[in-house]
């Protein structure tokens, strides 16, 4: 039997039924990435000989009747998690070397919970890219097609599920990271609510793995299946054992329905920045007729929903802020030069990145009080609805383009060429106020390529995106495997 495409869930069924062992799984994984990732490019740090290890430990558990949650399943991690004894560069040369002497938490909870690790997948450079390269591991390429990009920055991570290496993987999303790796590449991912998982040790290299409030960026499942996203979810959720985990416990409440026409949904296809591709606005009308014949109540439009285009600055700035600390004095100082150049009535996307890098602390205090704003008008808009339907990106999976200045890149949407960043505004209406986002596959383009939707749900209600996708998933199909890797 065929192992490698089979869901954690079906996996575990038959690691207990006595079916397969998981020796028997690891080696058909190594043997498959071995065989088929030197033509995609995600399984950047094997780690095989302790996953072989791991995985006779398994069995023997087993044997003594122990049952964990993921007890012998092979997973991939993201690169950007510190795993002892691997490398750990975020796809920065000079940190080529480093090597990490702890796991991070995350990496910590997938062992205990009986996972093994078969090897870290590839991130772009210091994962600021929305595709997967960099000096060190390379080009990670698109299952489906690999002239295209798999996305980014857990682009690695996304394209190893895709082409059957390992049943799940852990990724990371501040401007869409695991959402549009997994709408790229037709597989399940689940942006957290911000605070909800602990991100100690992802950080990058050189940095203290000490426990901190990350803004904007939360880690997170990415798998096959929704049901998945849920299994492992429940391994990663909960606070840092360091922090609040001294004095607080997690429990999730359910989701709010279990039946599909108990739901009550917004979709949104359109955005005031940027167009919607067809491919993409295809999908989410599929998302929408599964819907609405499923007996949920879809609506298109709602006078309760927050302003799109302030929460695409606000969220423009607030991620662009932070991503000039590191910056040299000289570049700051020629930034401030070209940002006092802009004419006051530029309010284009690319205006306010640029404003936004050379924030005051003032013009951030004042953006984060919009943003406060915002999050309760989200509270009320979930008074009346259970989750948002909307577009990832515009796009399917785009063409590799490594120009060195992103700035200078180009997205074409049906002939119509936007600002390279400017695709990230869908992504950023969940990332802006914290809230979770389950992306699901959609269907196909026309020429192929995986599409996917995001669902977007109320603040510390994840299960209820996540059972959404669950019965969306038995009405118009899931994963499915590249017709070639």
């Amino acid at each position: 039997m065929t192992w490698n495409f089979l869901t954690a869930e079906e996996l575990a069924a038959a690691l207990r039924a006595g079916e397969v062992t998981s020796a028997e799984l690891t080696d058909d994984a190594i043997t498959r990435i071995e065989r088929d990732d030197k033509a995609v490019n995600s399984v950047c740090v094997p780690d095989f000989d302790r996953a072989r290890t791991a995985a006779r430990a398994a069995d023997q558990a087993r044997a003594r009747g122990e049952d964990r949650p993921l007890l012998g399943i092979p997973v991939t991690v993201k690169e950007s998690y510190n795993i002892a004894g691997l490398p750990t560069t975020w796809g920065m040369p000079q940190y080529r070397n480093h090597l990490p002497a702890e796991d991070a938490v995350q990496v910590s909870r997938l062992k205990d919970a009986g996972a093994v690790v078969l090897g870290k997948t590839n991130v772009p450079l210091g994962l600021q890219d929305i595709q997967s390269f960099n000096e060190i591991y390379g080009t990670t390429n698109n299952p489906w097609d690999h002239s295209r990009t798999s996305g980014g920055s857990s682009g690695g991570s996304a394209a190893a599920l895709a082409s059957g290496f390992g049943a799940l993987s852990i990724g990371s999303d501040l401007a869409g990271s695991l959402r549009t790796p997994a709408h790229f590449c037709g597989v399940h991912a689940h942006k957290p609510s911000l605070g909800l998982v602990s991100g100690r040790g992802m950080v990058p290299p050189g940095t203290p793995a000490l426990p901190f409030d990350h803004d904007l960026a939360v880690v997170g499942p990415m798998a096959r299946s929704a049901r998945d996203l849920a299994l492992l979810l429940d391994v990663m959720a909960g606070p840092d054992p360091l922090t609040f985990g001294v004095a607080h416990e997690l429990r999730l409440p359910p989701a709010r329905h279990e039946r599909i026409g108990d739901f009550r949904v917004l979709v949104l296809d359109e955005h005031p920045f940027l167009p919607t591709g067809a491919a993409v606005r295809a999908g989410v009308g599929r998302v929408a007729d599964a819907l609405a014949d499923g007996g949920a109540r879809v609506e298109r439009h709602s006078p309760l929903l927050p302003d799109l285009a302030e929460s695409a600055t606000l969220y423009t700035q607030l991620l662009f802020s932070g991503s000039v600390a590191s910056f040299p004095v000289e570049s700051y100082e020629e930034l401030r030069a070209r940002a006092a150049g802009l004419s006051a009535d530029d309010r284009s996307l690319d205006a306010a990145r640029l404003r936004a890098m050379v924030f005051s602390h003032r013009d951030w205090m004042a953006v984060n009080t919009r943003r406060d704003l915002h999050r309760h008008a989200w509270r009320q808009f979930f008074a009346d609805f259970d989750a948002v339907v909307c577009p990832i990106t515009p796009t399917p999976a785009f063409p590799h383009d490594h120009h060195p200045d992103p700035l200078a890149r180009r997205v074409d949407t049906d002939g119509v060429g936007f600002a390279y960043f400017d695709q990230l505004v869908w992504a950023g209406l969940a990332t802006l106020p914290g809230l979770p986002a389950t992306a699901v596959p959609a269907g196909r383009s026309p020429e192929g390529l995986p599409v996917g939707v995001q669902i977007i749900g109320p603040m510390f209600e994840d299960r209820t995106p996540l059972r959404l996708a669950e019965l969306l998933e038995q009405r118009i199909g899931g994963f499915q495997a590249p017709e070639r890797i």
